[in-house]
């Protein structure tokens, strides 16, 4: 009898054992599908161009576009913000401080005060650690050297890009749009940076002196020159489907209810937030508007996303409407 309940009790284990192993092989997932490949984007250089104070009633919100024909042209190629805004200063070393480093402050507009962060020269020369001449600072404001540093303690003094900065550094005066051109052009032969960040003065100068016609040519001028920059980087093998190149405004200026209109700018109405993003390169859509409200310091964000590289500061968000695809 006992060895009868032996028996008994192997039977029951045996059937046990092949049961939970039948039911295991029943309940084994489904393989997973492989991983995507990882997905990196073609932009390897970004080449940012501030024009200083046009207003967009001047350039994409006119609806002729008359005074920018060539960046009219190129829109089949590349994506536009439509309602983009400057929400710190309105003023040009703030502006230009918002769009370097992702973040607002009330800056001294002198050029005798650095930002409170690193810029995204700062931020890429660090993850890239590339030497300082593949990070350039091309300004025809001299005041706008401050960009190349911060205040941030970790930071200053570190990272710095190479600068040309005014008639020779800080301090020194503004130079013309056209030699500002020039030391670009320059550069981009010499060492073929792959961040350049430029400013040219013109509209911005020309309406502080009065000046309406010099003001549209200014536009006009600027816009010469974003053609020229963009034909002259497609002509380069390092450069040629590569390279994003983004143009926007440190401000805009005064509209109608301002006593002297077009000459000034500096508070919060429409004429002096509402400023420009257009942008051109391998990862962003083709003859693409963008009706989506955005910020100045979403265009750092948006840099930092095409290069990758971090920055630890910056408030701005990635403006990815105009993006093909993201990671």
């Amino acid at each position: 009898m006992i060895r009868n309940y032996k028996s008994l009790l192997t039977s029951i284990f045996a059937i046990v054992i092949f049961g939970s192993i039948n039911c295991s092989k029943k309940s084994d997932p489904t393989p997973l599908p492989p991983d995507p490949p990882p997905f990196n984007y073609k932009t390897e250089n970004v080449v940012i161009v501030v024009i200083d104070g046009p207003r967009y009633t001047e350039t994409w919100g006119d609806p002729t576009r008359q005074f920018i024909p060539k960046r009219n042209a190129l829109l089949k190629q590349g994506v536009l913000c439509n309602a983009i805004y400057n929400n710190g200063v309105t003023k040009t070393v703030p502006g230009h401080t918002a769009i370097a480093t992702g973040f607002y402050q009330s800056i001294a507009n002198d050029g005798k005060e650095l930002p409170q962060e690193p810029s995204i020269m700062q931020s890429w020369l660090k993850k890239s650690k590339e030497p300082t001449s593949e990070a350039w600072l091309i300004t025809t404001k001299d005041k706008l050297q401050v960009l190349a540093d911060c205040q941030e303690p970790t930071w200053m003094g570190t990272y710095n890009p190479m600068t040309d900065c005014g008639i020779n550094g800080l301090g020194t005066g503004y130079r013309l749009d056209q030699t500002t051109f020039q030391r670009v052009t320059e550069t981009l032969t010499r060492d073929h940076p792959k961040l350049l960040f430029i400013n040219f003065k013109q509209p911005d100068d020309a309406a502080h002196h009065m000046d309406s016609i010099a003001y549209l040519r200014g536009i006009v001028d600027t816009d010469n020159y974003v053609d020229l920059l963009w034909k002259a980087l497609q002509n380069d093998p390092v450069y040629k489907g590569k390279t994003t190149l983004i143009v926007t405004n440190d401000h805009g200026r005064h509209t109608a209810g301002h006593l002297d209109g077009y000459v000034s700018h500096g508070d919060d109405c429409d004429g002096c937030r509402h400023i420009e993003m257009f942008a051109i390169g391998p990862d962003f859509k083709k003859n693409f508007i963008s009706n989506t409200n955005y910020d100045q310091i979403d265009i750092t964000s948006t840099v930092a996303e095409l290069l990758d590289f971090d920055m630890p500061f910056a408030k701005g968000k990635v403006i990815s409407d105009l993006f093909t695809q993201m990671k």
